[in-house]
């Protein structure tokens, strides 16, 4: 069996749910309460589960969806227990995110875009860097070369961590001084990922985000530099968000997704939060896939996102 057939095999389940155990220990502290005394889903039930959800970082919008499913759902078998509310919302949480699986594809793509190009966008401190890192790791570990493109120059750090990543990875990474045009180094990376024939080149952004148009222009400029060497690319424009600020990640997904072409999301830092609710939010709010999820420290701690995963991890059923 190849690599991309097992993204998320037994080790990675095990990743996962210790990674929520935050998230699924607040939430169903939360649930508990709402459901105190009580031994059907009445619309106190509902009143007090819908303030369990929006302060588990679900957000309003996907609350209300969620909350308005359950109520159908009740009015239609007439008689459901407070017993049964932990795998009412199991599944129509499962349901509602139906469309936001296309993470097992997350290493797929087509053998004539290559090298395959990825954007890297998000503010500063997102984790951005360790997620580009990890993610060379995880390309290379299926058997694909690697090169990284360091075209944060705004920031003496943000070069010095890839170039850490790139050696510990063991890819090439090419930079230049800070300060440098981002643009240049994009593209220098470009024509040096097509005359060694590199699978796949990642490149780094900068991580300010000063106002929607200054975003536009600088992405907009390092795509059409990329262009001039490899004209399909990039083929992926990937935003990190860190899932520890809860609704602050769904605030900045609004803004990038404004300002630029997002075709990908990466939520990280779900290990050290009780906020991984918000997951269910911008899954579910935005029409983008979330491809990866970061629940760890070490190198394989970030996980393809899979729906059905991460919402029985989350409400901590075995695997069928």
């Amino acid at each position: 069996m190849s690599f991309f057939a097992k993204l998320f095999g037994k080790k990675e389940k095990e990743s996962l749910d210790q990674g929520l155990e935050k998230t699924k220990e607040g939430f169903f502290d939360k649930i508990k309460k709402a459901i105190a005394g009580k031994s059907t889903i009445d619309d106190e039930v509902l009143d007090n589960l819908e303030e369990a959800l929006i302060s588990a970082d679900v957000g309003i919008d996907t609350t209300l969806q969620i909350i308005e499913r359950i109520q159908n759902r009740v009015k239609a078998d007439k008689y459901v227990g407070t017993s049964e509310l932990n795998a009412l919302l199991h599944d129509e949480i499962k349901q509602m995110l139906a469309g936001n699986d296309q993470g097992l594809q997350a290493f797929d793509f087509p053998e004539t875009e290559t090298p395959f190009v990825i954007l890297v966008v998000g503010v500063n401190g997102v984790g951005k860097t360790t997620t580009i890192g990890k993610l060379a790791h995880n390309f290379k570990k299926a058997g694909k070369s690697v090169m990284l493109g360091a075209a944060d120059t705004f920031r003496a750090a943000a070069v010095d961590q890839l170039t850490i990543w790139s050696e510990r990875v063991g890819v090439p990474i090419v930079k230049q001084a800070m300060g440098s045009d981002p643009s240049a180094v994009a593209f220098d990376a470009a024509q040096s990922a097509v005359s060694k024939g590199v699978d796949v080149l990642i490149i780094d952004t900068a991580g300010r985000l000063h106002n929607k148009a200054h975003l536009m222009d600088e992405l907009s400029k390092i795509r059409r530099v990329i262009q001039k060497v490899i004209p399909s690319a990039p083929h992926e424009v990937m935003l990190v968000l860190d899932g520890s600020t809860g609704q602050n990640a769904l605030e900045q997904a609004k803004h990038f997704t404004a300002a630029t072409d997002v075709t990908a999301l990466t939520i990280t830092k779900l290990d050290g939060t009780a906020k991984g609710g918000v997951v269910l939010a911008i899954a579910n709010q935005f029409n983008i896939p979330v491809k990866f999820i970061g629940v760890g420290e070490k190198i394989d701690d970030l996980l393809v996102f899979s729906k059905d995963a991460f919402v029985d991890s989350l409400f901590q059923l075995k695997d069928s």
